[in-house]
């Protein structure tokens, strides 16, 4: 059992080259010490950055791939520092920036309630095209009720109306990077004016104020469903991050499934960056109805000198509990560690009904976990654990399409259509997924190592919504939020 940590997988993004994003996620919330100050300067930058090695040096899972020494009088941050420490397991992908300094306070309200300043919505990059879609937008936050809703695209940005830089020129000046940027920091308060085509009629031209708002995990009005597809009841949920308010819809989803007796389901994680590992044991039992106490979800394993921290977890049956007879995952390069986890979970014990569906995902099998510093208001997210399935199933760092391909698993290529809500049967992952489930051919993935970007654009219909490609990043110095939710604005 898991005792000593409270574990969370989420993604970690930070920019990297071209204005393109790149990131992953398996975390642990704070362990249950915190190392307190020791003096009245244990806040300099120095301090920071040699407390933040000496932890690493105890917990990170790939010691060997530590330099012998490293002075931290050239790295002008603690982040800059941490970096150059990991620098050769990142090389090597297997930490690609998942080791970092945080905020205790951000994170806890992250966490504990979605809780974060933004306009509240979720944006896609296509660089080819100097474009920028509204993927997701959140129904409690202000960009919402402003009209900025999914499949909106943005034209124009600016601080003033009279200082309005199209977004065509904002890709010219600095590529993506610029286009996040002129949104604006993540701080209540922030505002912009912003000039955006609707799905249906002309340009539209609103200012909207940035605030702090809880973020809905499960939205509600698309985020359930019971798709009626071929006489044959689908049921359909949405995770948008694995955080402690996502129980009590996840809960009511699956006893909506069990009372109308679902048993395929599509679960949709195309942007869902991870979270709380809680809450990804939670889906497991979800859909353990049939499971033995005895059967495994998955396990965490750390360095040989903490292997005492080692813990599975094992499926336990809760009330609104289904026995999935087949299952199909929608999956993006945004698709990153408890979201991975969970598909992962699952696979032994869906044999042969089980599918993957859009594209690779990001592929991160490691996670972390978070030492505090309350004085300087410093949580080190360290990697520090592996995790598998009951297989065995571990390796996926260039994202599940491998575990699914040598497993002689089925894999369906799908794209996002951003006009159409997610989970309209007519969206063209969802779409892909619902005909996975009833049994049709489709092209496989061919996807070889995950990456922060939508499908491959095929040629748009004249007749239908256009499909999105591009990629998904936060701004420059990202929120717990944003590290979680690529794309978030």
């Amino acid at each position: 059992m898991r005792a000593f940590l409270s574990v969370v997988l989420c993604t970690t993004l930070f920019l990297s080259g071209c204005g393109g994003g790149g990131g992953e996620g398996t975390a642990a919330v704070a362990p249950s010490t915190t190392t307190p100050p020791t003096s009245a300067q244990s806040c300099t930058l120095r301090d920071r950055q040699l407390w933040a090695e000496q932890q690493i040096r105890e917990w990170y899972l790939f010691p060997e791939d530590l330099p012998v020494n490293l002075d931290p009088e050239p790295y002008p941050t603690v982040n800059a520092y941490i970096d150059a420490l990991t620098a050769t397991a990142r090389a090597q992908n297997k930490d690609r920036f998942s080791t970092y300094v945080t905020s205790i306070a951000q994170e806890n309200a992250y966490n504990a309630s979605g809780q974060t300043a933004a306009f509240g919505i979720r944006l896609g990059y296509d660089v080819a095209n100097r474009t920028v879609t509204i993927l997701d937008s959140y129904e409690t936050g202000p960009a919402f009720s402003a009209g900025l809703t999914r499949g909106v695209r943005i034209t124009a940005i600016g601080e003033r109306p009279d200082s309005l830089v199209s977004v065509s020129d904002l890709f010219v000046r600095g590529g993506s990077v610029a286009v996040s940027d002129a949104l604006g920091p993540s701080t209540a308060g922030v505002s912009r004016v912003i000039r955006y085509q609707p799905l249906v009629g002309t340009e539209m031209t609103v200012t909207v104020t940035k605030a702090e708002f809880n973020i809905p995990p499960v939205s509600p009005t698309f985020g359930t469903q019971i798709i009626n597809s071929g006489g044959q009841s689908i049921g359909y949920i949405n995770l948008r991050t694995f955080i402690a308010p996502a129980e009590t819809p996840l809960r009511e989803a699956f006893q909506r499934f069990r009372t109308a007796g679902v048993d395929r389901v599509v679960i949709d994680f195309r942007y869902n960056g991870g979270g709380l590992l809680s809450v990804a044991d939670l889906m497991g039992d979800l859909m353990g109805r049939s499971r033995l106490p005895t059967d495994l979800f998955s396990r965490i394993s750390f360095r040989a000198s903490k292997s005492n921290q080692n813990s599975t977890h094992l499926f336990r049956d809760a009330p609104q509990s289904i026995a999935p007879r087949a299952l199909a995952f929608i999956t993006t390069g945004a698709t990153a560690s408890a979201s991975e986890l969970v598909a992962a979970g699952m696979l032994p014990w869906t044999r042969g009904n089980i599918w993957m569906v859009g594209e690779n995902s990001y592929g991160k099998p490691v996670g972390q976990i978070a030492i505090d510093r309350s004085a300087c208001d410093d949580r080190l997210r360290v990697i520090a654990f592996a995790v598998q399935n009951a297989d065995g199933d571990g390796d996926y760092y260039t994202g599940l399409k491998t575990v699914f391909d040598r497993r002689g698993e089925k894999t369906c290529t799908g794209s996002d259509m951003p006009g159409l809500a997610m989970g309209n049967p007519a969206e063209g992952q969802t779409a892909a997924a619902i005909s996975a489930l009833n049994g049709a051919s489709c092209t496989p993935i061919t996807d070889t190592a995950g990456k922060i970007a939508m499908a491959p654009e095929t040629d748009v219909p004249v007749d239908g919504p256009a499909r999105f490609t591009g990629k998904m990043l936060p701004s420059t110095i990202p929120s717990p939020a944003q590290r979680d939710m690529p794309g978030l604005h």
